[in-house]
């Protein structure tokens, strides 16, 4: 393969990427624990909280506190996921790339 080909194809690699990623950002995940639902997007920014009022006492402040944790770390863990299976074509099973 001549230098000029690897060029063309080292380019079109990063494109595909950069178009990947940008899929990856725009897409919202949702993450649940029992009584909270939060959206994020891609970029990991955090768009909503939803509680579910009728399982929340409030006395129950502490646990709502670690429910929203919980949720919002399910999100993040869908969304490194997403990248990893579609950008993980890219790297080729170089995990914790993106």
């Amino acid at each position: 393969m001549n230098m000029q080909a690897m060029m063309k194809q080292a380019q079109k690699l990063q494109k595909d990427m950069l178009k990947t990623q940008e899929e990856i950002n725009n897409t919202e995940y949702e993450g649940k624990s029992s009584i909270v639902t939060v959206k994020m997007n891609g970029k990991k920014e955090l768009l909503s909280v939803k509680i579910n009022s009728e399982m929340f006492e409030v006395e129950d402040l502490e646990l709502l506190e670690d429910m929203i944790v919980v949720a919002i770390n399910d999100a993040v863990h869908k969304i490194d996921d997403d990248t990893e299976k579609k950008l993980g074509a890219y790297t080729k099973g170089m995990p914790g790339l993106f």
